[in-house]
């Protein structure tokens, strides 16, 4: 059995690397949010991170493909800001990814943050730390799983996007040829065979992450770690 291109392999897990990284920036602040706030607008805020888990990912494909289009106001900004489009461009495919994959890091950071409860970070103020001091020094310590598992999640949705980064991205090789694009094209020609070593390596990939991640949690749960 040949091994066949891996590049599409290569661009999804640089991908996924970056949009992780910058869903981790974008989605803490978000997430600490929904965590402390009671005001009215957190039902709304929180329908809205939701909504890629149950839209079908053509729908938000489509939407995007509208709103990136050069002839919309802001793909039209886009483009005269910085000479290149968003449809069919690696850009393009990592801000689909970042609003596809939001809820997988907003999630579990937001369960992780109101399962420290206000007493911790009560003790820190009475001891004069910031509301940032207090965040860094006490809550995110304590929300390690919930960072390990958010980026995990992330990472791994992202691998695995097909609708979304297909309406955006299109099968442009070394640009937008992501791997779950690659084995449906592979499928299409009939082409089994690479099919089967691409979908192996995803397959497996995704399993020992998620082992590892599996295996961490329980060493945090039997320190004592939150």
């Amino acid at each position: 059995m040949s091994i066949p291109d891996l590049g599409p392999l290569w661009l999804s897990l640089h991908l996924a690397a970056i949009t992780t990284l910058l869903l981790l920036v974008l989605g803490t602040p978000l997430a600490w949010w929904l965590a402390q706030t009671r005001s009215r607008a957190k039902p709304v805020v929180e329908a809205l991170t939701a909504l890629p888990l149950v839209l079908p990912p053509t729908v938000l494909g489509f939407y995007l493909l509208i709103l990136f289009s050069p002839s919309s106001t802001f793909g039209g900004f886009w483009l005269q800001t910085t000479g290149e489009t968003l449809t069919f461009s690696f850009t393009g495919l990592v801000i689909a990814s970042i609003l596809y994959s939001l809820p997988f890091t907003v999630q579990p950071l937001q369960a992780a943050f109101e399962s420290i409860g206000r007493a911790p970070l009560e003790a820190a103020a009475s001891l004069r730390a910031s509301p940032f001091d207090s965040f860094l020094t006490v809550a995110a310590p304590m929300a390690k799983r919930g960072f390990l598992t958010a980026m995990v999640l992330s990472f791994t949705h992202t691998l695995g996007e097909f609708g979304v980064v297909l309406m955006v991205g299109g099968n442009i090789p070394g640009k937008t040829k992501v791997i779950s694009i690659a084995i449906y094209e592979h499928v299409e020609t009939i082409n089994y065979a690479d099919a089967h070593v691409l979908s192996a390596i995803l397959l497996v990939f995704s399993f020992v992450t998620l082992l590892l991640v599996y295996s961490l949690n329980r060493r945090f749960a039997h320190g004592g770690q939150a």
